[in-house]
């Protein structure tokens, strides 16, 4: 029946703003913000903003991520003579470009990667300060740094992509242009100069990795939508102390499966899938350049990828021909 289907939301409980634990105001600053509700967020989640913490971590953090959209952003906009319609018009396909390959890992002049160099350094030092308020927050509220080791695996690949490839390389004309289609562009570029990326196996894991763990945080989302009606969204009740909706959604996936997770292990499997999403997908894109010049080559002789005998002045034939 449509009534037991609930995509959204449909209850939302008004009472006073909840004010978060309590923590020792030692190495820790206030709290900031008067808290109110927004009836949408609450459709999709909590209807509270607010308080805010940010303290030092969080204040530097985005000042340095700040610096580095101004930097990035203006020089985008000089690329286009100072023009606000080219700039919005063309917005996707602006770029700050790393500096060419002659430079090695030498500070170039600032027109030619300076100013990407710059950008990278302040983003970089936004993200990993970000990474430390996101680790001492958790430890200040008592909770495990699962959160912070997640998003460590993100960080890798960025700095992989960014840092310790061109390092490993010798120039940092290696790295990847800020912007959006120019970002998209050398994705490309980069797997046809070595040889087509999807033979190799790490970007092969990642990308099962990264279908993994959208397949099963939709398989786990929608088994708790399910058995919502019957508390099962009180997850960590349900652990301890089993009641009707673990039990059905246990049933259930007996039923189609064969097998099911439980209300806790569920999490961690989705965890695992979704950190070694870029953790392995970085690795695969440290080796190449540095240890595999052709993936396509290297997967022939590891029986990987066919070999094709490929004559270029043959004529082409028709498939629907050949095949008979």
């Amino acid at each position: 029946m449509i009534e037991y289907q609930n995509i959204f939301t449909r209850t939302q409980i008004h009472g006073p703003a909840d004010m978060g634990v309590a923590f020792s105001t030692r190495g820790n600053e206030p709290r900031v913000g008067q808290p109110y509700f927004v009836w949408l967020f609450g459709k999709i989640g909590d209807a509270q903003v607010g308080p805010f913490y940010l303290g030092w971590l969080g204040t530097i953090s985005l000042l340095c991520g700040f610096i580095a959209f101004e930097i990035i952003g203006f020089n985008m906009w000089a690329s286009v003579n100072w023009d606000p319609v080219q700039f919005a018009r063309q917005l996707f396909w602006l770029a700050l470009e790393p500096p060419p390959a002659k430079y090695g890992l030498h500070f170039p002049p600032m027109a030619e990667g300076g100013w990407w160099l710059m950008a990278g350094f302040f983003l970089t030092t936004s993200v990993i300060l970000w990474w430390v308020r996101t680790y001492r927050r958790a430890i200040a509220l008592g909770m495990g740094t699962h959160v912070a080791w997640a998003f460590a695996a993100a960080i890798w690949l960025f700095l992989v992509l960014g840092f310790i490839r061109p390092l490993l390389m010798g120039n940092f004309g290696e790295a990847v242009p800020f912007g959006i289609f120019p970002h998209l562009d050398w994705t490309a570029a980069f797997s046809i100069r070595y040889g087509n990326l999807f033979y190799n196996p790490f970007h092969m894991l990642s990308i099962a990795f990264l279908y993994g763990s959208a397949l099963i945080f939709a398989m786990h989302a929608a088994t708790i939508l399910a058995v919502s009606r019957l508390g099962g969204e009180r997850e960590i009740e349900q652990i301890v102390d089993r009641g009707t909706a673990s039990e059905r959604a246990a049933l259930f996936w007996r039923w189609t499966m064969g097998f099911n997770a439980t209300m806790e292990s569920i999490h961690r499997w989705a965890w695992w899938m979704a950190v070694l999403c870029p953790l392995v997908g970085g690795i695969g894109i440290l080796l190449t350049g540095t240890a595999v010049d052709n993936w396509y080559l290297w997967g022939i002789k590891h029986g990987v990828a066919p070999s094709y005998s490929y004559d270029m002045w043959a004529p082409v034939l028709d498939p629907s021909i050949a095949a008979k």
